[in-house]
């Protein structure tokens, strides 16, 4: 079983590296932290009509981009502010929740999941930690009172959550947080048939002697001789990478947030979920993934780096070339090449705008009335 000597996010992202349902598809985390994003409606008429996304994961719930995506077929992740969490242990709070936030948009807008949170373990407090699953236990009951029983409950986890994992064998669950959250959580993902979201971003476990293992670059790998990993069991539960990306750009210290690392990055993520490979441990399995993010969000920080995870600037041009695009070209975004110096991929230039307009169709334009419009 190939891994090597990285932290330990690392080696969990490897066991979580993934097969979609489709292989054309792939996820992406839809951030608004920016004041020079398009419109939502443009941003759904996009990705549905020129990349091959087909599932979004949003940070709130907001009306204006949930109802955007209706009648689009892309599949719509929301979630709950952390401070709302306690609340939503109430099940007349979370019944007007449910009416006001998931009602009004199903069953035009193909809501997927709520997350309950974010990162809740990792970031606290207390509070909000011990509301987590009674949380998502009133949500569940109250989507299936209202008849909404295609939209799962989950909760993404940074993998603070983990005490080791290096090498993959000995990897566990932090003590207190296992049999205190993780086991009941896990219960109620097998009770639900919904999925356990973690958060793996390997660009924070880089250093140069292991960046061509990171980067999805030809190497010689070391192995692991032994397999009992499933520290509390559970294995029919599936997993769901809720967020895995590479800046860009960064600080200056940071030289390996640049265009070419990301691109070989998120394009060896790309081709290795839609393989069909699974993984060593879960050979042919298939598991979600969302890359994080869609847009450059000039309004994130306070580190340069968090500006500059997106796949698209915010005018639509690609940062760099990872073949989500219809039609692309670029079918191979990460080297085949074993040599020692492969070539990194080429951010994209964007064209330049100066004296130019287009055009959006709107959601119900018809065939006949765009045609018109061409003539």
């Amino acid at each position: 079983m190939p891994i090597s000597k990285l932290p330990s996010l690392f080696f969990f992202l490897l066991l979580l590296l993934l097969v979609l349902p489709d292989a054309n598809s792939i996820g992406v985390n839809y951030g608004t932290l920016a004041d020079n994003l398009p419109p939502p409606a443009t941003v759904a008429q996009f990705l549905k009509s020129q990349t091959i996304i087909d599932r979004i994961r949003i940070f709130d719930v907001n009306p204006e981009v949930v109802k955007a995506f209706a009648g689009i077929g892309i599949l719509v992740s929301v979630t709950v502010p952390n401070g709302d969490i306690p609340s939503l242990t109430d099940p007349w709070t979370a019944r007007r929740w449910v009416n006001a936030n998931i009602k009004p948009f199903y069953t035009a807008t193909k809501i997927h999941y709520i997350c309950v949170g974010t990162e809740v373990l990792h970031w606290g407090p207390q509070n909000i930690v011990d509301h987590l699953m009674p949380a998502m236990r009133v949500l569940h009951a109250t989507l299936i009172k209202a008849g909404i029983k295609d939209v799962k409950i989950s909760t993404p986890h940074s993998l603070s959550i983990l005490f080791s994992s290096n090498p993959p064998s000995k990897a566990s669950f932090r003590p207190g947080w296992d049999v205190g959250s993780l086991t009941p959580i896990l219960r109620f993902h097998r009770e639900t048939k919904s999925g356990f979201m973690v958060n793996p971003y390997t660009y924070y476990a880089y250093s140069p002697g292991n960046e061509r293992y990171c980067l999805f670059k030809p190497n010689a790998g070391l192995y692991d001789k032994v397999t009992k990993k499933k520290k509390l069991g559970y294995p029919d539960v599936e997993i769901i990478v809720a967020e895995t990306g590479w800046p860009s750009g960064g600080d200056p210290q940071n030289t390996h947030a640049n265009p070419g690392n990301a691109a070989a990055y998120n394009g060896g993520l790309i081709k290795k979920v839609s393989s069909g490979v699974g993984t060593p441990l879960m050979p042919r399995r298939k598991f979600e993934t969302y890359i994080f993010s869609l847009f450059n969000e000039n309004l994130k920080g306070p580190s340069l780096d968090e500006k500059n995870f997106g796949l698209f600037r915010p005018d639509f041009t690609p940062v760099y070339d990872v073949g989500i695009m219809h039609k692309s070209q670029s079918t191979s975004p990460s080297p085949r090449s074993p040599s020692p110096s492969p070539k990194s991929p080429s951010p994209s230039k964007p064209p330049s705008t100066r004296g130019k307009r287009w055009c959006v169709p709107k959601p119900d334009a018809t065939d006949v009335a765009l045609q018109s419009n061409i003539d």
